[in-house]
């Protein structure tokens, strides 16, 4: 169930991104924030990239300094609107992400950022052997979201900010084991890379075959 708080951080540009900037403090600001799953990036030369649920674009124009072939997902209308305005050098699509219009093998590389907790857990799976399809032998799925806090200080913040912005589904992402998910599916994935007291984690999975 979405609280009144998520539902108006939607609905209204300038106070999504207020809530983005205060909660990136923690990592060192917003932009370290929205470059944390671009680190240690292997890229070839002009790679194409797939932003899912690419919001209105707040990585995407980190992604278009690195490619001139990105594109950007989202099944939200309204968001890839703003996209448009906010990063108009890309490629945009209104689609669901468990269910992408790309043939197999498309991308290098697919991002994804603050997304994958508010999916249903079936969702969640399917939106993983998604990504492992659209991707190209040897790409790389990369993405950054929560986790456990492994140091308890963390703890209050996190949780407050779940009950005023989130829904059960974030929660649940704190019990899922994703880079388990990702193995089960066939991706390379090494132990995450934590932040924020562990309440975030980037893990970055390759698609072998």
């Amino acid at each position: 169930m979405a609280t009144i708080f998520r539902d108006l951080s939607y609905r209204y540009q300038w106070l999504y991104d207020g809530i983005s900037r205060l909660a990136a403090v923690t990592v060192g600001g917003e932009a370290r924030f929205r470059q944390l799953a671009l680190q240690n990036l292997k890229l070839q030369s002009d790679p194409h990239i797939l932003d899912l649920c690419c919001g209105s674009g707040q990585v995407t124009r980190f992604l278009v300094n690195l490619s001139e072939n990105v594109t950007g997902l989202d099944a939200s209308s309204l968001s890839l609107q703003r996209a448009k305005k906010n990063v108009p050098n890309a490629t945009y699509i209104e689609a669901f992400a468990e269910d992408m219009p790309f043939a197999d093998n498309s991308f290098d590389v697919v991002h994804t950022s603050a997304a994958l907790h508010e999916m249903q857990p079936e969702q969640l799976r399917k939106i993983i052997a998604e990504v492992y399809r659209v991707l190209k032998p040897g790409g790389v799925f990369t993405l950054v979201d929560f986790h456990t806090p492994t140091n308890p200080i963390f703890w209050p913040g996190l949780a407050v900010f779940f009950w005023l912005f989130e829904t059960e589904t974030a929660w649940e992402l704190l019990k899922t084991d994703l880079p388990g998910l990702l193995r089960e599916n066939g991706f390379d994935v090494q132990s995450p890379s934590l932040y924020a007291g562990g309440s975030l984690q980037v893990i970055q999975g390759k698609k072998l075959f």
